[in-house]
């Protein structure tokens, strides 16, 4: 199995989850010592770079199949939309279209043997937004809408598709998010550990949205019973971040 931005964060915890279950994981990260030193420590292979590139080569180290994929690497990118071009390019790439390259790549095995599992590192950014990051919430968005689009056209199919949705979790990006995090985010941040419990009591039970975050259910089921008391809510919110800075 793979797992990309694999280098630390939610995406270490996932490799050594999966290694601690006797998986044979493949460890991927932009930066080459990180994904080794995973990949050491938990017995496995590291194949550093780009995660929309690894695919073949993941297969081959592999022996010939992937039987999971967790689509985990992401970019926290942040402002409005102001932010440039380039800002709303990048997030654009990693956190959506590394998935979309990546199920393009393992569909085809995947659809002949009847069965595979793609896992989507989402965030309940991608169900709620979050206040002062336009092109994560934006991107997130869609990384979800194409997570629920592979479920939906193929689960008759053998594949099966998770959607995981954490709000904060300890990790270098949320240290990331500056006062916007501390105030949305940290009260309630959880360690990657426990996303992995939860991605593995989620697989288990066939789900497809997995939320490590209980509650962000009930932010859901409000923002979809009552859009405008949500997005006043949400309003009011910003206000008070706005006065914080």
């Amino acid at each position: 199995m793979v797992v990309t931005g694999a280098g630390g964060g939610i995406g270490a915890a996932l490799a050594r989850r999966f290694a601690a279950e006797g998986a044979r994981v493949v460890v991927n990260d932009l930066d080459a010592g990180r994904a080794r030193a995973v990949a050491e420590e938990i017995g496995g292979i590291a194949l550093p770079g780009d995660a929309s590139a690894i695919v073949a080569e993941a297969c081959d180290a592999l022996g010939g199949t992937i039987d999971v994929y967790c689509a985990n690497a992401g970019l926290g990118s942040g402002g409005g939309e102001d932010a440039g071009e380039e800002v709303w390019a990048r997030a654009w790439d990693v956190n959506v279209m590394a998935h979309v390259r990546a199920a393009r790549a393992l569909l085809p095995q995947w659809l002949e043997r009847g069965r595979g599992r793609f896992v989507s590192t989402v965030s309940a950014a991608g169900l709620l937004t979050m206040i002062g990051a336009a092109p994560y919430s934006v991107t997130k968005h869609g990384a979800y809408a194409f997570a629920e689009w592979l479920s939906l056209t193929y689960r008759h199919r053998g594949i099966k598709v998770h959607a995981i949705c954490p709000q904060g979790v300890r990790t270098d990006m949320l240290a990331a998010t500056g006062s916007a995090g501390d105030l949305v985010l940290q009260p309630t941040a959880i360690d990657p550990e426990d996303v992995a419990d939860a991605l593995f009591k989620g697989m288990a039970e066939d789900r497809f949205l997995i939320l490590p975050h209980p509650e962000v259910a009930d932010y859901y089921q409000a923002r979809a019973g009552d859009p405008d008391r949500w997005l006043t809510a949400m309003n009011h919110l910003q206000q008070k971040w706005e006065a914080t800075r």
